[in-house]
């Protein structure tokens, strides 16, 4: 007597994966020439993001110029500890929390105020000119944004013109620790706030206008409409940048920074970024800065999984 055989799950399994494969190839073969625009963006990511991790190995060896672009020798933790213990590294992440913390606090949410305040403009003609106006500092060079903080600034510049004008003191601002993260804060919700607006703008047109008409027909005034209806409506745009945003949220404007600040304010002005490029680029210490970046990246991640899931569980809505 021939004993049975127990049916093996696999092949229903790969039985099951084919349709779906077959499927996924059926779509590719009916709209191929929309899946060839993922080409070059893919190849990009590949070339530019995902193949230069690779280098992240040199976190846990030690690299000498001219040698091996792997390391030479395998450390472990021992730049993690270093900058652990590093009391200039801890004060450069603080700067960065504190930058961080008040960009999201304040960058953030002026787009949207600004787009709902846009949005109540009746004047078209109006409207037009005032979003042009405000996205024009969007495309402004770094390099000349910081020229113009730095002349309106200085101590004979327009702010301390206007501050003596109304019988004040003249302060040199850029040889003030204090006074820069003011300063950094202002300049960004400036540049930044007529381009952010542009996608709840778009999301403002998507809201159906028969909720607009319930709402008034139950006697809705428009701060009632706005908060009942259009921020709704806009909810789900400001959640997944707001996630978008944690991801960089150590990833404060380098550039910037790097251009404005100077020893004087190192106490105030030093980020990570601006720390890490000093010690890997400038005193070739790139394990150590590696190690560092690293540490950034981790701490970017968990953010992003962290606030994703938050905002899963309190408004149902989430990037994944």
């Amino acid at each position: 007597m021939v004993p049975k055989v127990a049916n093996h799950p696999l092949p229903a399994v790969k039985a099951a994966k084919k349709p779906k494969l077959k499927i996924l190839a059926a779509l590719i073969r009916k709209d191929w020439q929309l899946y060839s625009l993922l080409v070059l963006p893919i190849v990009y990511l590949l070339i530019f993001k995902y193949g230069p991790m690779i280098g992240n190995i040199i976190a846990f060896r030690r690299f000498m110029p001219g040698g091996n672009i792997y390391g030479e020798k395998w450390v472990g933790l021992h730049y993690f500890k270093m900058f652990i213990h590093d009391p200039a590294f801890w004060n450069v992440f603080t700067n960065t929390l504190l930058l961080g913390a008040l960009s999201l606090l304040f960058t953030f949410p002026v787009p949207i105020i600004f787009a709902l305040l846009l949005n109540e403009v009746k004047s078209k003609r109006f409207k037009k000119f005032v979003q042009t106006a405000s996205y024009l500092p969007h495309f402004l060079s770094i390099v000349i944004v910081a020229g113009m903080i730095l002349q309106l600034t200085s101590v004979n510049g327009s702010i301390n013109s206007l501050v003596e004008f109304f019988n004040g003191d003249r302060i040199n601002f850029m040889q003030r620790a204090e006074w820069f993260r003011t300063i950094y804060i202002s300049s960004e919700i400036w540049q930044g706030m007529g381009w952010g607006a542009i996608l709840y703008l778009a999301a403002l047109t998507t809201i159906d206008e028969s909720l607009y008409e319930a709402a008034r027909i139950d006697g809705a005034n428009r701060w009632k409409q706005t908060m009942f209806v259009t921020i709704p409506g806009i909810l789900p745009t400001i959640v997944t940048l707001l996630i978008l945003n944690m991801g960089a949220f150590l990833a404060v404007g380098f550039e910037k920074i790097l251009l404005l600040y100077n020893p004087v304010i190192y106490e105030t002005a030093d980020v990570i970024s601006t720390y890490l490029y000093r010690v890997g680029l400038v005193s070739s210490n790139f394990s150590y800065a590696t190690a560092i970046g690293l540490f950034e990246s981790v701490i970017g991640l968990i953010l992003v999984f962290s606030v994703n899931a938050i905002s899963r569980r309190l408004t149902d809505r989430s990037l994944w």
